[in-house]
């Protein structure tokens, strides 16, 4: 008749029908495993419907599919974000590593990344650390001595430091600080890294800086921002601290020249003392600028990260051999100014043998 069989494990019933607390109505007991049904009409004959095991099957393959950040696909408008999940790390033990990596390399042309983070703990001043590093690197995040990260990188590194090593080892060497030399921390700055470059950690990395700023992070009771740009080969970094939703210069570097293609991520350590890094959200945003000719040629695709006017070990460009010209010139002048000085030192050992004569007799 009217009635529907569900499984081998549940008896026959009449659809509708009362059992075991269940009120009437078009619907049969479903399966002990496996996703409930779709809702659909009951069949000619007042049968209730199972849904087929190729419908879940198909269901658990509707995924939307990932595809890398600024990579052809469909259009993108100027001001749309790529959002990443932010994997929460544990906090507050000491001696800890926490990293998260973007599995989506980034092949937009200009871009902006937005930071909302959280520093807070129980230590007083300069008594916390270690700190993060905002990372846009060519290799996957691998653990290392930087920031949770390794060294010798390529890419881009932002750091958020909040612990002096460097005025804390002159302390312990009971050496006088320099204030002109003094950063005041916690303290943002920025290397871009081609590979040859190691992380000074005991200087605070101050012989590979790009730039910085001291920005006062910890313990605040509002919400804290960092905005990395990079637009026509300029790279700036701002912070929105004060609770006053304005952003605030910190880092402003032209002449940056980064590949696409590499990997965001961040990444956190804590050493002997311990503080607890929140990233609450990253959001990539692509940029759309207007170019000239001339700044088209002048941007054209780089595959090693390069700053310009700056010299980074291995990079120095090699000496242009010198003409025929040139070379005779100096060797010519060289032998002028060594006749030069040959003749000058002759004259001036005659006049002192007069002088020795005349004080003999």
């Amino acid at each position: 008749g009217a009635g529907c069989r569900a499984r081998r494990s549940w008896p026959a019933r009449p659809c509708g029908g009362a059992g075991r607390g269940r009120g009437a109505g078009p619907r049969c007991r479903g399966p002990r495993r496996g996703p409930a049904a779709p809702p659909g009409p009951a069949s000619a004959r007042g049968r209730c419907r199972w849904a087929p095991r190729r419908w879940r099957r198909a269901a658990a393959r509707r995924r939307p599919r990932a595809r890398p950040c600024g990579a052809p696909g469909p259009a993108r408008r100027a001001g749309k974000s790529c959002g990443f999940p932010v994997v929460p790390w544990p906090s507050g033990h000491l001696n800890f590593i926490g990293s998260f990596l973007v599995l989506q390399p980034c092949y937009l042309r200009d871009w902006e990344m937005q930071v909302h983070f959280k520093i807070h703990g129980q230590g007083k001043k300069n008594l916390n650390g270690d700190g993060f590093a905002i990372w846009y690197t060519k290799d996957r995040m691998q653990p290392g001595p930087v920031f949770g990260s390794k060294d010798n990188f390529l890419g881009l590194g932002v750091f958020v430091d909040t612990y002096p090593n460097e005025e804390k080892q002159q302390e312990a060497q009971k050496r006088r600080y320099s204030p002109g030399n003094q950063r005041v921390f916690p303290y943002i700055s920025a290397m871009v890294n081609n590979g040859s470059l190691t992380y000074d950690h005991d200087r605070d990395g101050r012989p590979t800086e790009l730039g910085g700023c001291t920005a006062m992070v910890r313990n605040l009771n509002h919400d804290t921002f960092l905005v990395i740009r990079y637009v026509k080969r300029r790279l700036t970094v701002m912070i929105d601290i004060d609770g006053k939703h304005e952003w605030r210069d910190c880092i402003d570097v032209p002449g940056v020249r980064l590949p696409r293609g590499y990997y965001f991520g961040t990444s956190s350590v804590t050493g002997d003392l311990s503080d607890n890094h929140d990233i609450i959200s990253l959001k990539l945003y692509q940029l759309t600028v207007e170019r000239t000719p001339e700044e088209e040629k002048r941007d054209r695709e780089v595959f090693l990260p390069v700053v310009d006017n700056l010299k980074l070990p291995g990079m120095e460009a090699p000496l242009e051999p010198m003409s025929g010209l040139a070379l005779f010139l100096i060797v010519f002048f060289s032998l002028v100014a060594v006749v030069f000085a040959i003749v000058i030192g002759v004259i001036v050992y005659n006049k002192w043998q007069e002088q020795s004569r005349k004080h003999f007799y």
